[in-house]
């Protein structure tokens, strides 16, 4: 625990000595604070819809950037293979970036709170639906930023990863969309729809909180984590 904890340590703090955290940061927050204003002058409601669904496509699109040099470049440096003839397990390299990528996710989410204490401020909103909603967009994050790091480990090319990792996102984001064309396989359909991760996200978005959801969330991450751990034990056989 002591390493998996000091490798998320350094990590996270090498995000913000970079100027990677903060422009990342800068365009989440300028492109959701869009898309809640927009839906806030459009339809005049204190809610939240329009920031938690532009946000899980936004994550979409910025997990596979923020995760593809935690492993990817070591490999290209070097410097992957110094770090596992050192006293630390791989399960241990790979949860420590993956908590200190999670890390930066949880800021960048804490920041928008602005969002719902100005509904609060100004008018009485649904607060339910405003909790359930962070913390589904918290675990879908949480998903991309592992499939992120699972392609992440997979070549020494960033650009690849990055690429790799928005692939595997959208494939498991628009998995409900391929059920919906199984419409005459009921057992396919239900479960496509299952495994899609903007399926289980929109219950969360009304306000549900759905059992099979969170646990479907949880095995995501740790199945997708230990294939990442897998694939990063193989170079020792490289």
């Amino acid at each position: 625990m002591r390493n998996t904890l000091t490798i998320a340590t350094k990590e996270l703090k090498a995000y913000f000595t970079s100027p990677m955290a903060y422009i990342v940061t800068a365009v989440f927050l300028a492109m959701s604070g869009f898309f809640f204003a927009q839906d806030l002058t459009t339809f005049q409601l204190a809610r939240l819809h329009g920031f938690l669904g532009s946000a899980s496509f936004l994550l979409l699109l910025i997990a596979p950037i923020l995760t593809m040099r935690l492993l990817a470049e070591e490999q290209k440096l070097g410097t992957l293979e110094l770090l596992l003839t050192a006293p630390v397990r791989d399960q241990e390299v790979v949860i420590g970036k993956f908590l200190a990528v999670a890390g930066l996710l949880f800021v960048m989410l804490f920041i928008t709170l602005y969002y719902p204490i100005l509904l609060i401020k100004f008018s009485e909103p649904d607060l339910g639906p405003m909790a359930t909603g962070y913390l589904g967009l918290f675990l879908l994050g949480a998903c991309f930023l592992s499939l992120g790091i699972f392609a992440s480990s997979l070549t020494s090319s960033q650009i690849v990863a990055a690429v790799v990792g928005m692939g595997l996102s959208l494939l498991f984001w628009l998995l409900d969309s391929a059920g919906n064309l199984a419409q005459n396989v009921p057992l396919a359909r239900d479960v496509l729809t299952y495994l899609s991760l903007s399926a289980n996200y929109s219950d969360f978005v009304r306000g549900v909180v759905d059992t099979k959801a969170l646990v479907y969330y949880v095995s995501f991450i740790t199945v997708v984590i230990f294939f990442a751990i897998r694939s990063l034990e193989t170079r020792r056989w490289r």
